[in-house]
C-alpha cells in the first residue's frame, strides 16, 4: 500500500487522517482482489496450456497449436497487467548473468514460474559509465581516496539504423606517364543493386526465419528513415537467393549424400493462380514442405547436422522418391505410403532404404487413447515405451558402439516383452477400436521399430525430423499462404540455408551478411569454405580481393 501524500503534507486531524486511512483500505482490498483473481486465471490458464501440451505430445495438429497460442497471449496480457499492478517489481539481484543462452524450455507443469535474472552471452558489448564523487569532501574539503565501489548492471538497447555506405574510388594520374590508376569497383551482392551485405541479410532472416512480411518490413525501415518498397525488397530476395544457390545446392548435395536421414513433412497454403473463386479460402490450394535431416550428434558421427527442406504442390510419393533418387542407407520417417517403394527390395536383392520406425509417434497414439478414455492398457503401454526412453536418456551423445551395447543389454527383453504383451493385448480388445490400431501399426511394422537394436546410429524416434517442422509452423501463424508454387520453392532454399546455419550454432544474420559480401568473389572451386560447418568469418579489415 502507498500513500499518495509525503508526511509533510498530511493533515492533522485525526477524523481526517482516519478517513484517509479508510480509503487506502477499500483500495487495497480492491487491489488484493484483482490480484487474486489474476492469480486463479493465471493458474487456470497454465494449467489449461500444460494439458495441451501433453495432449499434443509433439504432433502437429494445427488445432492445438493454435489454441496454445491465442492462451498463452492471453496468459501473457494476465501476466502484464499483474506486474503493472504490482508496481513490477525488480529482479532479486541486479546483476545479469552470463554464458551461453540456453534454449528456451517448454513449461510442461502448471507450476509457477521462478522468477529468473536476465541472461546475455559472454560476448555482449559493455560500457562502463563511472559516477565519481570527485577529489574533495563535500562536508569538510578534504582529499577522498578510494575504499571500494558499488556496481550494478543495466541492460539497454541499441536501436538498429540504416546507414548510407559512400564508396568513393579516388581516381588518379601519373606525372610521368600520364597512366589513370583507380582502384576496381566492389563486388556487390546483387549486381547494379544497392542493398548491402548486412541489410540483406536483415531482409533475408526477416522473411524466412521470423517470418516478418515485407510490407511490415517496409513500415520498420520508414521508422528508420528510409523508405524502401516492399517490391523492391522482392527484388533484393530473389537476387540474394540467386546468389546463394551455389551454397544451397552444395549444402543439398552434402546432406542428402548421408546414409542415415531423418524425414517428414507438413502442409502449407499456397495462393492458387489458376482458380478464379473469390475469397481466401476457396483461392489457395494445400501444397506440402518436406524436411531432410541429418543429425549425428546423438552417436557422435563426425558429419557436420544439417538440414534440407523441399516445396511441393501435393503429396504424391514421386516428391519424396524424386529427393531421396541419389541417396540411401536408413531412412526414419513415418508410415506415410508414398515411401513404401523406397523400401522395397530390387531384383538385386537389394534395398535403396531400410525403414526405421518411430517409438514417438506410436506413444503419441497410446497417449492419445489414455487421455480420451483413460484405458490402463495405453497407459501400461505407455509406461513400458517410457522405460525405453529412460535408457536413451542415458545413452545420448555416446558413441555408436556403446549405443548398441546398451541397447543389447537393456532395451532387447523390454522391446520382446513388449511385443508379446501387444500380441496377447490385441486378441482380447475389440479389432477397430484405436488402441487395437495403435498395436497394428507397431506390430506389422515390427521389423522397422527394432532396426535401432541393430545399429547403434539409428535413433529410437523420428524427432529430429520433427523439430525441423517447427519453423514452418511458426510460419504458418504469420501468413495464411504462400504467394505461388514458386515461391514455396523459395521459402524452402532459404530455410535450408538458415535452418543449417542455425544447426551449427550460428547467428544467421551475421553467417548471411559474410556469404553475400563474400561469395562473388570466392572462387567456385573452395565454395565448399562457405557452408556453415566449415565457415570462419572474414578478418575485419580484409580486402575483398585479398579474401578471394
Amino acid at each position: 500500500m502507498r500513500m499518495s501524500q509525503a508526511p509533510a503534507d498530511l493533515p492533522n486531524d485525526p477524523a481526517i487522517l482516519k478517513a484517509m486511512i479508510a480509503a487506502l483500505q477499500a483500495d487495497n482490498a480492491k487491489m488484493s482482489a484483482t490480484l487474486r483473481a489474476h492469480d486463479l486465471l493465471v493458474q487456470a490458464l497454465r494449467v489449461r496450456i500444460a494439458k495441451l501440451k501433453k495432449q499434443k505430445f509433439g504432433a502437429s495438429s494445427e488445432k492445438i497449436e493454435r489454441e496454445i497460442e491465442q492462451l498463452e497471449l492471453a496468459l501473457e496480457d494476465l501476466m502484464i497487467a499483474k506486474a503493472e499492478a504490482n508496481d513490477a517489481p525488480p529482479e532479486e539481484d541486479e546483476a545479469l548473468e552470463h554464458g551461453p543462452l540456453p534454449d528456451q524450455e517448454i513449461e510442461a507443469a502448471p507450476e509457477k514460474k521462478q522468477r529468473r535474472r536476465p541472461r546475455v552471452s559472454e560476448d555482449t558489448p559493455r560500457e562502463r559509465r563511472e559516477l565519481d564523487p570527485g577529489d574533495a569532501c563535500p562536508d569538510c574539503g578534504g582529499d577522498l581516496r578510494v575504499v571500494g565501489e558499488d556496481v550494478s548492471e543495466l541492460l539497454d538497447m541499441i536501436a538498429a539504423q540504416i546507414k548510407v555506405i559512400e564508396i568513393a574510388r579516388v581516381k588518379k594520374s601519373c606525372r610521368r606517364c600520364e597512366r589513370m590508376v583507380q582502384e576496381p569497383a566492389p563486388s556487390r551482392p546483387i549486381p547494379r543493386s544497392m542493398a548491402g551485405p548486412s541489410l540483406l541479410a536483415f531482409i533475408l532472416v526477416s522473411k524466412f526465419d521470423d517470418h516478418i512480411p515485407l510490407y511490415r518490413l517496409n513500415e520498420i525501415f520508414a521508422r528508420m528513415g528510409a523508405d524502401v518498397p516492399d517490391s523492391t525488397m522482392v527484388d533484393w530476395c530473389g537476387g540474394a537467393m540467386k546468389a546463394l544457390s551455389p551454397l544451397i545446392e552444395k549444402i543439398e548435395a552434402d546432406v542428402m549424400s548421408s546414409s542415415i536421414l531423418h524425414a517428414d513433412d507438413t502442409p502449407i497454403r499456397v495462393l492458387d493462380r489458376s482458380r478464379k473463386d473469390k475469397g481466401l479460402g476457396k483461392g489457395v490450394k494445400q501444397g506440402r514442405i518436406w524436411a531432410y535431416v541429418r543429425d549425428q550428434r546423438p552417436w557422435s558421427g563426425a558429419a557436420p547436422p544439417g538440414v534440407v527442406y523441399y516445396f511441393s504442390p501435393d503429396r504424391k510419393g514421386e516428391h519424396p522418391r524424386g529427393h531421396l533418387a541419389k541417396s540411401g542407407g536408413i531412412l526414419q520417417a513415418d508410415a506415410y505410403a508414398g515411401f513404401k517403394e523406397l523400401y522395397e527390395t530390387r531384383a538385386d536383392d537389394t534395398q535403396q532404404f531400410r525403414e526405421a520406425a518411430c517409438w514417438a509417434h506410436l506413444r503419441r497414439d497410446f497417449h492419445d487413447v489414455w487421455t480420451s478414455d483413460k484405458s490402463q492398457i495405453a497407459r501400461e503401454a505407455l509406461d513400458r515405451i517410457g522405460k525405453l526412453y529412460d535408457i536413451e536418456r542415458e545413452i545420448a551423445g555416446q558413441p555408436a558402439e556403446v549405443r548398441l551395447a546398451a541397447r543389447e543389454k537393456y532395451s532387447a527383453d523390454k522391446i520382446a516383452a513388449f511385443k508379446v504383451w501387444a500380441e496377447q493385448q490385441l486378441s482380447r480388445i475389440p479389432g477397430k477400436s484405436d488402441l487395437a490400431k495403435a498395436f497394428r501399426y507397431a506390430l506389422n511394422r515390427w521389423t522397422s521399430f527394432t532396426l535401432f537394436l541393430e545399429d547403434g546410429r539409428v535413433a529410437i524416434d523420428n524427432n529430429a525430423a520433427e523439430r525441423a517442422m517447427r519453423p514452418v509452423g511458426v510460419g504458418r501463424k504469420n501468413w495464411l499462404f504462400a504467394g505461388s508454387d514458386t515461391g514455396g520453392e523459395t521459402m524452402a532454399r532459404a530455410m535450408t540455408l538458415i535452418e543449417s546455419a542455425k544447426m551449427n550454432g550460428l547467428d544467421p544474420q551475421a553467417y548471411l551478411a559474410d556469404i553475400l559480401d563474400r561469395i562473388h568473389d570466392h572462387k567456385n572451386n573452395r565454395l565448399v569454405e562457405l557452408l556453415p560447418w566449415n565457415w570462419t568469418p572474414k578478418a575485419a579489415g580484409t580486402t575483398q580481393s585479398e579474401a578471394a
